[in-house]
């Protein structure tokens, strides 16, 4: 989700400032893995993040609550969505080892963004054309199949690359390894361009992620017992692509690979942006379709979110039964700066329209995003000061917004919550 605002911040940050990767790493292959064995997860682990934040937080009844549950023995909550996998604040995004880091903290449902290969196979990348900032492609021989392959940077001009799933086939992309999500806009070769990860974040687990096409992904899950949202990202090349292959038999196939895997459509909340899809899938097959998501971000520039919060009666009145905002939606301040439901918020709750929204855990530090005009925090930035702020929010969100679900980078820190109030 988000993804051009994601690449933007994600290209400022130089050399000095990031983690480093290997400069050769020889050693960063793609494992073999074996297929999934049934493994159901009856228990979540959370790690120190939760206690963390809610040490962080002012005196309140929240904190005092949020507390008692220390010790809790957690489980697994469908309210708790794993976004990019559920664990890519720490893990290389829409891999294998971030989906079985955000099942192990508790995801109910796991994400897998799906772009199209150029044999017209599904694979899981939050962007078509996010493989030279999520993947090593740039420092192999398949870099040379780039649309744009790599240009050192030179004479003040940055580094550039330009990597599409549809410039490879399945098999390629097989043989590429996963890495956290960002660049070095000041790299000369193509190894130094695969640095870039935010500080906040961590090459620990990048060693080489294990990329996944979407028939992959629905065993994973479903050896685990989890449900499944998949988001149908749109194309960056031009559709019909190949000369037949349609955005309707785009959104088919995925329906498809479902039906094929035998999954029930219960355990299916099918996304996209684009409300033809949506429609589509609502005509075409209103099993999958009455779960369908539609991802909102319609009110970004300015002077359009009025325009968004009137266009929910439209999709109300289409058949529409689920949105998907991004946090800053759904909430303003009071005249105290307090978390506060937002237009957007009441209007869709009016409606009788079930809302999930998007994504914690993808800002940093929160002192730092609140300060800099984070994307996530732009509509109660002057309300957000600590790390601890986090739970005031989703807290808002749960009991005031009412929200069904939170898609998080960190999956621990919205699976606590929810067993805290017992969200299952």
């Amino acid at each position: 989700m988000h993804a051009k605002v994601a690449l933007i911040f994600l290209g400022v940050f130089t050399a000095g400032e990031v983690f480093a990767l290997p400069k050769a790493p020889a050693w960063w292959k793609p494992k073999s893995w074996p297929a999934p064995t049934q493994h159901h997860f009856w228990n979540a682990e959370l790690g120190p993040r939760p206690q963390y934040l809610v040490a962080d937080m002012d005196e309140c009844w929240l904190k005092n609550r949020l507390s008692a549950c220390s010790e809790i023995e957690a489980r697994p909550t469908k309210f708790s969505i794993g976004h990019r996998g559920g664990a890519c604040l720490q893990f290389p995004e829409e891999t294998r080892e971030s989906v079985e880091a955000g099942t192990r903290m508790g995801a109910g449902i796991l994400e897998c963004d799906v772009a199209f290969t150029s044999d017209r196979e599904l694979v899981c990348r939050h962007d078509q054309c996010d493989l030279h900032t999520t993947t090593n492609i740039v420092a192999t021989e398949l870099g040379s199949k780039c649309t744009r392959p790599f240009i050192p940077a030179r004479d003040g001009a940055a580094a550039t690359a330009y990597c599409c799933t549809s410039d490879i086939t399945l098999a390629e992309f097989k043989s590429l390894c996963g890495k956290m999500d960002g660049f070095n806009a000041s790299a000369t070769t193509p190894e130094d361009f695969l640095h870039g990860t935010p500080a906040w974040r961590t090459d620990l687990y990048a060693t080489c992620g294990t990329v996944l096409s979407h028939k992959e992904f629905l065993k994973l899950v479903d050896s685990h017992g989890r449900d499944f949202t998949t988001e149908l990202k749109q194309p960056r090349v031009p559709m019909p692509f190949g000369g037949n292959y349609t955005q309707e038999l785009y959104a088919q196939q995925v329906i498809e690979e479902y039906r094929a895997a035998g999954i029930d459509p219960s355990r299916v909340w099918l996304q996209s942006f684009f409300f033809a899809d949506v429609a589509y899938w609502l005509r075409a097959d209103p099993a999958f379709g009455k779960q369908a998501v539609l991802l909102d971000q319609s009110g970004d520039l300015p002077g359009t979110f009025p325009a968004a919060v009137a266009n929910l009666s439209f999709y109300k009145d289409a058949g529409v039964q689920v949105v998907a905002p991004p946090l800053q939606y759904l909430v303003a301040l009071d005249e105290d700066n307090g978390y506060v439901p937002s237009s957007y918020a009441t209007t869709a709750r009016n409606l009788g329209l079930r809302i999930l929204t998007w994504s914690l855990e993808r800002s940093g530090p929160l002192a730092q995003a609140a300060a800099s005009g984070d994307y996530y925090y732009s509509t109660i930035a002057n309300g957000t000061h600590r790390d601890g702020d986090m739970y005031r929010l989703v807290d808002v969100l749960v009991r005031q917004v009412g929200v069904e679900g939170i898609f998080s980078d960190w999956s621990a820190t919205v699976t606590y919550y929810a067993n805290c109030f017992g969200l299952f």
